[in-house]
């Protein structure tokens, strides 16, 4: 038999099964809606902007073949409103006769969003809405279909969650913290409930990623400094590598994982301190952009060019090594 052969032959991961993914329409869930169609999937893409959705539905159908073509449907729905969720899970159940996984990705990180005393209860309740009920009522809906199926076939259910849910932060965003908390303690709870009916339930846990979502909110070069800094893998996560993640908690190579909080987040809950080549690499960026400012000026540019270049450099590295305390 030729390899082209053998290729050919080997099914993907997620043949004939339907997947439903929210928040579809840009990072996280437009990466995994084409992996999933990639693997076999038929997908349903669901986002709170139509045209988004209908995009990365496009996208699958310029990349794959006929049959996935065929198998494609993009859905306008705010997760925060339960009849539109519901609708979600009847049309799906209605084009394509059942539902096998649910990756509630929806989410929202609200730029008004800080502490106990300076959030507004708008900002929290708008946040809570979409990122804790608007999974709730995923993970309703998709139950009471996985129920249908015959054989106590079951389901898999993914929840979008944060490493936030799991440590602590001195850059706060209190209702986006608490919501993605809440989210991994009832999946926990909701895994263990429906585990005895073939229903997996487990959150992803990425950490900072590289999307619109985020870049957004971190939209100097001070604040995604504060965050890399802690990072040992050193950069933001790619959409594409949670993805990849989803995607594996998706099939059925996850087969005996259920109730778990499966971090994607480059280290960074497993670090106290991160390695000294990534602070000289850091700082020494830093150092650049500060010599790059003094350079400005004539006194600047004298310091930067004389014999005490490097004795300057390394007093500058050493004060802002003191300074990470700060971070």
């Amino acid at each position: 038999m030729s390899i082209a052969q053998v290729v050919k032959d080997i099914k993907g991961r997620l043949d004939g099964k339907v997947a439903i993914i929210t928040g579809a329409g840009s990072g996280i869930g437009f990466e995994s809606a084409i992996l999933f169609a990639r693997e076999g999937a038929i997908v349903v893409a669901a986002d709170v902007d139509f045209h988004a959705a209908e995009a990365v539905v496009e996208r699958i159908k310029e990349k794959y073949p006929l049959h996935v073509r065929k198998h494609t449907l993009a859905c306008k729905v705010d997760v925060s409103i339960e009849e539109e969720v519901k609708k979600l899970v009847d049309v799906t159940l209605k084009e394509f006769g059942k539902l096998d996984i649910m990756f509630n990705n929806a989410g929202i990180m609200h730029p008004d969003d800080g502490d106990a005393l300076s959030t507004d209860g708008a900002v929290w309740d708008a946040t809570l809405n979409t990122n804790l009920k608007g999974v709730w009522f995923g993970c309703k809906y998709a139950i009471e279909a996985f129920r249908r199926k015959p054989n106590n076939a079951g389901g898999v259910i993914i929840n979008t969650a944060s490493f936030v849910g799991l440590m602590g932060s001195a850059t706060p965003q209190l209702a986006y913290t608490a919501s993605k908390g809440a989210v991994i303690a009832m999946s926990r709870e909701l895994a263990i409930t429906h585990a005895r009916e073939n229903i997996r339930i487990n959150t992803l846990c990425p950490g900072p990623i590289r999307t619109p979502l985020l870049m957004n909110y971190l939209d100097t070069e001070e604040k995604k400094d504060r965050r890399l800094v802690h990072l040992p893998i050193g950069r933001f996560s790619e959409p594409v590598e949670q993805a990849q993640a989803a995607l594996f908690l998706a099939s059925d190579d996850a087969s005996y994982i259920t109730g778990t909080e499966f971090k994607v987040d480059g280290g960074l809950t497993a670090a106290y301190v991160v390695s000294n080549r990534y602070y000289e690499v850091f700082f020494r960026h830093r150092f650049l952009v500060l010599t790059s400012f003094f350079s400005k000026s004539d006194s600047g540019r004298s310091l930067c060019q004389s014999s005490t270049k490097k004795l300057f450099q390394a007093q500058v590295i050493t004060s802002l090594k003191r300074i990470v305390v700060a971070f």
